[in-house]
């Protein structure tokens, strides 16, 4: 998956490279591929095309009409290797191809991808061109265009999955916010282009959450309803699960407890959620006290979608019948700094993948996840190629890090059966004066305020 800038940049080395390309490019609409697509192509010779959800007939009539109106020709056949060789850039430059949701044709049409293939080979249009297909099917792309293709897989320069911002690039969407607010913003609406435009950074976050998301009117109010009812059937079972899955229900077991679904059916919506990139499957990093840690967990992927189950869902008649400040106060502002723990976490992660980036670190990344055990977690271990290991601790929630909270941490590395050559302890807040001191005479440990470092 790759970053806006990062997309941006791999385009245009492909684009600069001799022959001719096919690249897939989907992610969710809020990623704003489109957009993307628009800004890659501009200063270049470019023909785009939309793909409705419509009939093969209807699809070729537009397309060809489009292909007429835009080059100014006259097309006597209605079928994509006509098509095709009747694009032109002009001159001796690369044409840009853009078909947006290229999925629609492909489902119904399989000429269309054979003549793609041709395009590519020079077998329609001679001059050099670029093919960039792309589409907000996420659930399509990754489960059923692989069949569709086919062995023609190779023929592709690349599958580019379109993610959401990561934590540095959000905050700077918001250069008035400290970073307190940047981690609140992130682990409420997540880091989806489409959404940080409607988040004022001007406002605190209690407004915002009034304002955009509790209040009837506003832009995120029924968004996480909507993504699914727009994706999904069955609504009452997946709202079911989604909820209880908010409310820290995250083993099947636990589900099935909590839902009274039987465990296969549960298991069958949880891969549905999962294919729509909304739930994913949690799994410990890997250590020798493997029989202590948890197996079989589950949480919300979609960072907003979680907020909206864990915090609006289950209370439905308030939201409806009370003010958003008033309905704020009683359900969100007590419980949300322990919400924000995990996504604090990912911010350190990142943080931590920028030093290794820059070789800041004291070993070089090689894996990195969370450890989650029976009788207590390790927030980070970051592991090297030779399994040497820097665990972290991140806090958000308490007031400092304590001396007891480092006793705890390696309690937990007893259980996992994992050492550690070096320690960071990442704070959002403070730490405490005994563990100050403790630290000043150890070099392995490093201390790291989160409110300076970013």
């Amino acid at each position: 998956m790759s970053g806006r800038k990062t997309v941006l940049h791999d385009l245009e080395q492909l684009y600069s490279q001799s022959g001719n390309q096919i690249l897939v490019l989907y992610g969710r609409r809020e990623n704003q591929s489109r957009e993307l697509a628009r800004e890659f192509c501009k200063g270049k010779k470019s023909f785009y095309y939309y793909a409705p959800e419509i009939s093969v007939k209807a699809q070729k009539i537009r397309m060809g009409s489009e292909i007429e109106k835009y080059f100014q020709v006259s097309l006597t056949e209605e079928n994509y290797d006509t098509f095709f060789k009747r694009v032109k850039s002009g001159d001796a430059s690369k044409l840009v191809l853009v078909i947006e949701e290229f999925q629609h044709i492909m489902k119904k049409d399989e000429t269309f991808w054979e003549s793609i293939l041709k395009l590519k080979a020079k077998k329609l249009y001679p001059g050099p061109v670029m093919i960039l297909l792309c589409s907000t099917n996420v659930s399509w792309i990754e489960q059923e265009m692989p069949q569709a293709v086919g062995k023609s897989a190779k023929k592709l320069s690349g599958i580019v999955k379109m993610q959401e911002l990561g934590f540095l690039e959000v905050a700077r969407n918001f250069p008035d916010y400290n970073f307190r607010q940047d981690v609140e913003v992130f682990g409420i609406i997540g880091g989806l282009p489409e959404y940080l435009h409607h988040w004022d950074g001007q406002k605190d976050i209690k407004y915002n959450v009034c304002t955009h998301i509790l209040s009837e009117d506003g832009y995120f109010h029924n968004r996480a309803m909507d993504l699914i009812r727009n994706q999904l059937r069955e609504l009452s079972v997946y709202h079911t699960i989604l909820e209880a899955l908010a409310g820290g229900k995250r083993k099947l077991n636990e589900l099935y407890q909590e839902t009274g679904f039987s465990r296969a059916k549960i298991s069958v919506y949880l891969k549905n959620l999962m294919a729509f990139d909304m739930v994913e499957k949690v799994c410990s990093f890997e250590t020798g006290g493997w029989e202590n840690a948890q197996k079989g967990l589950y949480q919300i992927k979609d960072t907003f979608v979680n907020f909206w189950f864990k915090f609006v869902y289950p209370h439905l008649s308030d939201l409806y019948r009370m003010e958003p400040d008033r309905y704020y106060d009683k359900y969100i502002a007590g419980d949300l700094e322990h919400h924000l723990n995990r996504y604090f976490r990912k911010v350190c992660m990142e943080y931590l993948e920028y030093l290794d980036s820059v070789n800041k670190l004291p070993l070089q990344i090689h894996k990195m996840g969370t450890w989650i055990g029976k009788k207590g977690n390790i927030d980070i271990i970051a592991q090297n190629s030779i399994r040497e290991n820097l665990i972290c601790l991140c806090n958000w929630e308490e007031p400092k890090i304590t001396y007891e909270m480092c006793q705890n941490l390696f309690a937990s590395m007893e259980q996992a059966k994992v050492s550690a050559n070096f320690y960071y302890l990442f704070s959002a807040k403070e730490f405490d004066e005994k563990l100050v001191k403790m630290v000043a005479k150890e070099q392995r440990i490093l201390l790291v305020d989160m409110n300076q470092a970013i």
